[in-house]
């Protein structure tokens, strides 16, 4: 199973979940699902659900800081059909591209636990196992880059993480990954829009 909407496997998260409801009514809230291609070439994967960016709109990277140079970046390489993501309802389509994230629930403090990490490693597996031969797969961070090899199989040591690293993968797949975008990282400049391109060129060559 990709995906279950009201999974419950990790107390923790359950418990924060519904105290986010409760103070957020108007907040999905609840585990977010992937977004975009059915069948992509590229697969992003990020670490968790934003409190105010995916957990409030029920859609990845949507709303919040860390979603403005990822969605710029996927319009400017022609897989978003716009360059801003709002809301699960603005019309925004993605080509040959799809968007998860390697924990499905938003984590207090946006720091899940190993064993969450752990647990939610079976969804990852699931979409993973789902993509076209020949796929790339974008880790945005060393926890995903982390969990995309936990949940393929492969070991941690034999594929190591770093910004722009490529690796290809066993099975034909390829696993490029990048810092992630999130607003320290942008606004420290540990990651510019420019790295961040030559990511994304790295992957179309």
């Amino acid at each position: 199973m990709t995906f279950e909407p009201d999974c419950r496997a990790c107390p923790r998260l359950a418990v924060f979940l519904e105290d986010v409801r409760a103070r957020h009514p108007d907040y999905h809230a609840r585990p977010v699902p992937a977004f975009g291609d059915a069948a992509p070439k590229l697969l992003i994967v990020g670490l968790a659900p934003g409190m105010h960016g995916a957990n409030r709109s029920g859609r990845p990277f949507t709303g919040d800081y860390a979603g403005i140079l990822l969605y710029q970046t996927l319009h400017r390489f022609g897989y978003a059909s716009a360059p801003q993501s709002v809301s699960v309802d603005d019309g925004l389509r993605l080509t040959g591209c799809r968007i998860t994230n390697a924990v499905k629930c938003l984590p207090p403090a946006n720091k899940p636990e190993p064993a969450e990490i752990r647990t939610c490693n079976r969804f990852l597996a699931a979409e993973l196992a789902a993509l076209p031969p020949h796929a790339t797969i974008l880790a945005l961070g060393q926890i995903a880059h982390q969990a995309v090899l936990r949940a393929l199989g492969l070991k941690l040591r034999d594929h190591p993480f770093a910004h722009a690293s490529d690796h290809h993968l066993p099975d034909g797949r390829r696993l490029v990954s990048s810092y992630h975008c999130s607003r320290y990282n942008t606004q420290t400049r540990r990651l510019t829009p420019e790295m961040f391109t030559a990511v994304f060129e790295k992957i179309q060559n």
